[in-house]
């Protein structure tokens, strides 16, 4: 092969990588625009497991909260959004302190609060109903005519009982779903 085939060849091989990344980042994109997926999410690192005794829901400093790295962490995954092509979102969050947080610091938008995105970790008895009301509520916000990308942030426990996946802190969960809100398929992105 003689320096110029061997360049062209290399230059077709870059340029077809960047087609296909440019594919990915579409797709992603896409996806969130196509009213069958939604993203969710796992709230950034927050120091500890569960929350304190006699946690207040409307008080913050009553509960495990997002620590510096969590909060680095929100925001490099709200850059990592933008460089996916998700400049504005829908974005809903859990009422827990540590999602609101990572909500504000992901930068996609006004964040409203979901109570089916609450987590149940302290009462587990409450997973299937919970879940059935994430559906209902999913099926409803997809069923708008807003075609902005539908971010949720959220807890393990409420992700592991719509997937049947664990995730970890910041990972996201690309989730196809049915008409009524039910998960067919997904893709984990874990944590830039």
């Amino acid at each position: 092969m003689t320096r110029f085939n061997r360049i062209i060849a290399t230059f077709l091989f870059l340029l077809s990588g960047l087609f296909i990344a440019q594919q990915a980042i579409a797709s992603l994109a896409n996806d969130l625009q196509d009213g069958q997926h939604v993203l969710l999410m796992r709230h950034a690192d927050a120091p500890g497991y569960g929350d304190p005794a006699g946690y207040v829901i409307s008080q913050c400093s009553t509960q495990r909260n997002l620590g510096d790295y969590g909060k680095k962490q929100a925001k490099a995954i709200g850059t990592w959004l933008s460089s996916q092509g998700i400049q504005k979102a829908d974005v809903f969050s859990s009422p827990w302190c540590r999602c609101l947080d990572t909500a504000n610091l992901l930068n996609k938008g006004p964040i409203k609060i979901e109570p089916s995105l609450s987590s149940f970790f302290d009462n587990m008895s409450l997973e299937k109903r919970q879940t059935k009301e994430l559906e209902a509520f999913i099926k409803s916000e997809l069923a708008k005519p807003s075609k902005a990308p539908l971010i949720l942030v959220t807890h393990h426990v409420n992700i592991q009982a719509y997937t049947g996946k664990v995730v970890g802190v910041g990972d996201m969960v690309l989730v196809r779903v049915n008409k009524n809100g039910e998960h067919l398929s997904h893709i984990i992105y874990p944590s830039p």
